[in-house]
């Protein structure tokens, strides 16, 4: 048996490694400031989104911080994150950005539906080549990797759902859970790779991006128009919005999930006992009623720069959850989830092309399935932050229809896997 004081982390105390994250966050900012030539040649290539993402990964790989053991991620989703909604949408101009058009959910469903037809394909070629690993009763491959269907369509609500429905055993779900989480964030880092380079991304896809780019540059000329340098009052009453916000939406989270939960029990596979549904929902509602008040003029005064300090740091938080040593502890498991993302990635980028969708559809209707409320949103604010509300709604709609699509995947799963 392992000693627990041999696995235990460098650093356990989350003051710590909060600060080792702004240094992260502040070095990576300042780095991408420098005028050197080869400098910005390396920004070119690797965005300083993605580098704030992924540098706090190395602080897990190599054991400095245990992400298990640390409370900044769940601090970061349930505080900083619905403050961020908020700020990130009472700035937006709801009207424009609901003319977007239908492609934002074509692409949304089409995640939907990589992800169910990856999972099958997976297993299939699993029974062909290691039939060895599908496994029988609670421990069968397919059990583990039902949840894991749940958690890439809506969240984590849904995969606790399907975890109950299918009866995962726990050695299987400890394993997609790493999965699960690994090969996301994998993803999710070629996402932000690609809101960076967004430009050349729509060009090779042949998309039509004058819709968003009428948004982003909408934003931008409002934020021009009425930008002013804030106040002490401004930043106050920011916080005060913000936070203000994130106190009623988890009021109003525990007295929904709680009700819903105790009148209709059933709806728990629409996730409309999971407070953290509501949460992200009910700071949603907040943020958009606000937008349509004198409230949006905190634009001007940086209210969605505010927002976006918080998104960083839910991304430095986020990338804290991967560690990349556990690839090699478990390879076979990573290959066969890397063979389901790369399904639901090629869909996605042959439907895309297909309907000339700008990159931004394509990013954001995937990590709002395979990332839900708590990365939907980051991905549509790495594109700009006006664009998030996009990626709030989206994610939202997976929570909906998460536990339904992941349960017929497992169905799926269950035929060709056995067991």
């Amino acid at each position: 048996m392992t000693d627990p004081a041999e696995t235990a982390a460098l650093i356990t105390n989350d003051a710590v490694v909060l600060g080792l994250l702004a240094i992260i966050l502040g070095g990576v900012f300042w780095a991408s400031s420098l005028q050197n030539r080869a400098v910005q040649r390396f920004f070119s290539i690797i965005p300083a989104l993605l580098l704030c993402y992924f540098l706090p990964s190395l602080l897990t790989t190599f054991g400095i911080v245990d992400p298990e053991q640390s409370k900044l991620y769940f601090v970061a989703s349930r505080y900083l994150l619905p403050a961020a909604l908020v700020l990130l949408t009472v700035s937006a101009d709801l009207p424009a950005t609901l003319r977007l058009g239908p492609k934002a959910l074509i692409m949304f469903f089409t995640g939907t539906l990589g992800v169910m037809i990856g999972g099958p394909v997976a297993i299939w070629l699993t029974s062909v080549f290691a039939p060895e690993l599908l496994g029988t009763g609670p421990e069968a491959i397919w059990r583990g990797m039902a949840t894991v269907a749940g958690s890439w369509i809506g969240g984590s609500a849904n995969q606790a759902a399907l975890y109950e429905i299918f009866g995962a055993g726990p050695d299987v779900f400890s394993i997609w859970i790493a999965v699960d989480v690994i090969v996301a964030n994998i993803w999710m880092a070629v996402v932000l790779w690609i809101a960076a380079n967004q430009t050349r991304v729509d060009r090779w896809l042949k998309a039509d991006s004058s819709a968003v780019v009428a948004v982003r540059e909408k934003a931008e000329a409002y934020e021009l128009a009425n930008a002013r340098i804030p106040t002490l009052k401004d930043l106050i009453i920011i916080l005060a919005v913000g936070f203000g916000a994130v106190g009623i939406s988890h009021f109003a989270a525990d007295y929904l999930s709680a009700w819903f939960g105790e009148t209709y029990p059933s709806l728990d596979q629409l996730s409309l006992n999971s407070s953290f549904f509501w949460l992200v929902l009910v700071a949603t509602i907040i943020g958009v009623v606000l937008s349509f008040t004198p409230a949006r003029k905190l634009q001007g005064a940086g209210a969605a720069k505010v927002g976006s300090v918080f998104v960083y740091i839910l991304v430095a938080c986020v990338g804290l959850n991967m560690n990349i040593g556990a690839i090699l502890e478990s390879p076979v498991y990573f290959l066969i989830g890397g063979v389901w993302m790369l399904v639901h990635v090629i869909l996605m980028f042959t439907v895309a092309r297909l309907i000339r969708a700008p990159s931004f559809f394509l990013g954001v209707g995937s990590m709002a399935n395979i990332g839900g409320a708590a990365s939907g949103p980051v991905a549509a604010a790495a594109f700009h932050p006006s664009l998030a509300p996009v990626g709030v709604l989206l994610a939202v709609l997976g929570y909906i229809v998460g536990t339904a699509a992941g349960w017929a995947t497992g169905l799926m799963m269950a035929q060709i896997g056995g067991g």
